[in-house]
């Protein structure tokens, strides 16, 4: 199977017209037919039928498309990154995220990482942890940082701590406060973010097992906009602490202490692949950051735990 013929079928897909298609390739009609054919016939399957508007795709075409553009994408992906060797990057490092750590924690880190080495092509993906887990199983990415994880496919490192934080805005009253009873928050309006996250499920389990109902709820799907919430008098949240520490140093928020039930700490840790890490300046560049991460990042804690 050869590129022209991927490529040539992409185009065909996008126009809906061989004559067009042909054009943009520039290339004759009967060769972009030939590639077409030839693909075909290796795939032992018709991608396209005749329309009177044009050349539609077959259910097989459907099928095969993302295939295609995946293989496209990953050729021309690596022919950038052989262009910027030859002119003087020397590696790629490929990470994927929790999106509080994308948002809160990675930043100062890849600010660190790029002043040593700027010649290292980053790349960034951020989700929730089974997108992680499975980007790093299938290797598309070097390194996955998420919540604790059993997963035995992976190696797991500790990296640092979490702590859901209680705020409100300084005029609330359970600011005013300072310290509340968890049974107070039957009197609050109560944001919630992201109904996919670990620490949503942490939030209304805590408040199930004390008994208690919020007097409302509002749900948002992103920690910062919960923060902004927060922030504008809507309601009270718990949010990790490394999401909040710029808001609480600035006194937009305030802390409050909530009583009556235990602290939630989630535990944050770097994931791989088994085997033998790779070795590189970069990579050891990296992990360094990494264990500083409760020195370089405010209210990230220490590893003090095993959950």
């Amino acid at each position: 199977m050869l590129l022209a013929q991927l490529e040539g079928f992409l185009e065909i897909a996008r126009l809906g017209n061989m004559r067009r298609a042909a054009n943009t390739l520039s290339i004759s009609q009967p060769a972009l037919t030939a590639r077409l054919q030839a693909l075909e016939e290796e795939l032992s399957a018709q991608l396209f039928h005749r329309t009177h508007t044009g050349m539609a795709l077959t259910p097989a075409g459907r099928a095969f498309l993302p295939h295609a553009e995946r293989a496209i994408e990953a050729v021309r992906s690596g022919a950038s990154l052989v262009r910027e060797l030859e002119f003087g990057v020397i590696g790629e490092l490929a990470l994927a995220v929790a999106p509080a750590v994308s948002a809160y924690v990675l930043p100062e880190i890849l600010v660190r990482f790029t002043e040593r080495h700027p010649e290292v092509r980053l790349r960034v993906r951020t989700g929730h942890s089974e997108m992680i887990l499975d980007l790093v199983a299938r290797g598309e990415v070097e390194l996955g940082i998420v919540r604790q994880t059993h997963d035995e496919r992976f190696r797991s490192t500790p990296l640092y701590e979490d702590e859901l934080v209680l705020i409100a805005r300084p005029d609330h009253p359970f600011a005013l406060a300072g310290r509340v009873d968890v049974s107070e928050i039957k009197h609050a309006q109560l944001i919630l973010f992201d109904r996919t996250s670990s620490y949503y499920d942490l939030t209304n389990a805590l408040f199930r097992a004390a008994g208690v109902v919020p007097r409302g709820v509002t749900e948002v799907d992103n920690i910062e906009g919960a923060k902004r919430m927060v922030e504008r008098g809507l309601g009270v949240a718990l949010l990790p602490g490394t999401a909040v520490a710029d808001a609480l140093s600035g006194g937009s928020v305030r802390e409050v202490g909530l009583g009556g039930v235990a602290t939630i700490r989630r535990q944050i840790v770097a994931v791989e692949r088994e085997g033998a890490r790779p070795t590189s300046p970069f990579s050891e560049t990296l992990w360094r950051l990494l264990e500083q991460i409760p020195e370089l990042i405010p209210r990230a804690l220490p590893v003090t735990t095993s959950e």
